[in-house]
């Protein structure tokens, strides 16, 4: 059957990295699993899951846009009579100090970022409350613990996760539905591995951000994807409103 197995689960942001790799397990421990995301990739990842017996459909989704939100989360309620799970997972990476950023990129990574979420949720938490609960599990970062030169609204927009999480925690435990958050370290995902392409040195910048984790590596999306499973399944019914570090011991030795 599996640790979640006949959940009903959307994901956003599953064409690469942590969403890739949490759609493949969520999928394999017997999930239905519903792919949002604007990269056409996510319809491969979907059809990989079915070739290797698992159930997943792909639904082109810009979170953020209402009605695509809108359209995943029904995609899911129909085919699969409701939703148990969904794991908001789309962000975007852009940089710039308090200072001099533009207001066309911290609009952007806001929107993206920490409006997507929101949008997530607005639109899964009715579902679930039609059938008695469900999971949500956000995924943050640990920019939103430690401070980073030059990426401001990124971090604001990861710290708003964590607010948001923890307030919608409260509200609706009382209604069996847990609200998560994941707050990954460096992890080599599509994301950073355009961060690494740019620089003009790779193995000085990976080495870099080797050293910032006690564990002496960066993770990989799989160690991640675990977390989510947890999240999602019935494993971690006493546990809402965590904010739950997957990151190699960055924030311990940061602080």
């Amino acid at each position: 059957m599996g640790r979640v197995g006949d959940k009903s689960v959307v994901l956003t942001g599953g064409a690469s990295g942590i969403g890739r790799a949490a759609a493949r397990m969520l999928a394999a421990e017997g999930a239905a699993v519903v792919i949002g995301d604007v990269d056409e990739a996510a319809a491969g990842v979907a059809e990989e899951i079915r070739d290797a017996g698992g159930r997943a459909t792909f639904v082109r989704t810009d979170v953020r846009s209402w009605d695509d939100v809108q359209h995943l989360v029904e995609a899911a309620v129909r085919e699969h009579g409701g939703l148990d799970v969904i794991v908001n997972n789309v962000g975007v990476a852009i940089g710039g100090s308090a200072g001099e950023m533009s207001e066309e990129d911290w609009n952007r990574v806001l929107d993206v970022n920490l409006s997507g979420v929101w949008r997530g949720m607005r639109l899964a938490i009715p579902e679930m409350l039609k059938t008695g609960g469900g999971s949500i599990v956000n995924v943050s970062s640990v920019q939103s613990l430690v401070g980073f030169v030059g990426w401001s609204g990124y971090a604001a927009s990861k710290g708003g996760i964590n607010a948001l999480t923890q307030q919608a925690a409260v509200e609706y435990a009382p209604q069996g539905i847990r609200v998560n958050a994941i707050i990954p370290g460096t992890i080599l995902t599509g994301m950073n591995e355009g961060i690494l392409k740019e620089h003009p040195d790779r193995d000085t910048l990976m080495s870099r951000w080797a050293a910032m984790h006690p564990i002496g590596r960066i993770g990989q999306p799989e160690e991640v994807a675990t977390a989510i499973v947890y999240l999602a399944s019935d494993e971690s019914s006493f546990v809402t409103g965590m904010l739950l570090r997957v990151d190699g011991g960055m924030v311990v030795k940061a602080g």
